[in-house]
C-alpha cells in the first residue's frame, strides 16, 4: 500500500514554493524532505515544483514530468527523483502476462522522464539523481516500511 499525505514544513524559509501545499506520495519521500527540512546543508528545497516537458517513448506524446524534490546547497543543485532501486532497472523477461507488460511501459516511461530530466538539468547546471533505498540508508535516513 502507497502512503501519502501532507508534508508540514518546519522552516518555510527554506522551501521554495508553497509550503502549506506539500504532499508525499510514500514514506520514502516523506523521510527525505524531513532531511530537507531540518538539514543545515540545505538552503533550498522543493517538491513537485518543477515542471519538465517530455515526449513518452510509449505514446510519443507530449507530458509533463514532475521531479520529486530539488534541493540547493551552498555549492550546487540537485533534482531527485525517489525510487525503490528495482524500477530503476528493466523488468527481467519473463512470460508476457499483464503485469510484466505494464512494468516495461512503466519502466520505458521512467526512462523518457529521466532522459529528458538530464537534459534540463545539464543546461541548467543542476545534478539530477535517483535516489533508491541504498543511496537513503548510506544518507543515514530511515526507511520505514
Amino acid at each position: 500500500m502507497a502512503y501519502s499525505g501532507r508534508y508540514k514544513v518546519k522552516n518555510p524559509d527554506k522551501y521554495k514554493g508553497n509550503p502549506t501545499q506539500v504532499i508525499f506520495r510514500s514514506l520514502w519521500e516523506r523521510q527525505v524532505f524531513r532531511w530537507c527540512d531540518e538539514n543545515p546543508s540545505v538552503l533550498q528545497w522543493s517538491s513537485e515544483e518543477i515542471i519538465i516537458p517530455y515526449r513518452c517513448n510509449t505514446d510519443r506524446k507530449r507530458h509533463r514530468y514532475f521531479p520529486d524534490v530539488y534541493i540547493k546547497t551552498k555549492d550546487k543543485e540537485y533534482l531527485i527523483e525517489i525510487k525503490p532501486k528495482k524500477e530503476t532497472k528493466p523488468p527481467k523477461t519473463r512470460k508476457k502476462t499483464k503485469r510484466y507488460l505494464n512494468e516495461v511501459m512503466t519502466y520505458i516511461k521512467n526512462t523518457s522522464k529521466w532522459e529528458a530530466a538530464e537534459e534540463y538539468c545539464a543546461d541548467r547546471g543542476i545534478i539530477f539523481q535517483i535516489w533508491t533505498e541504498e543511496t537513503l540508508k548510506g544518507m543515514g535516513i530511515k526507511l520505514l516500511t
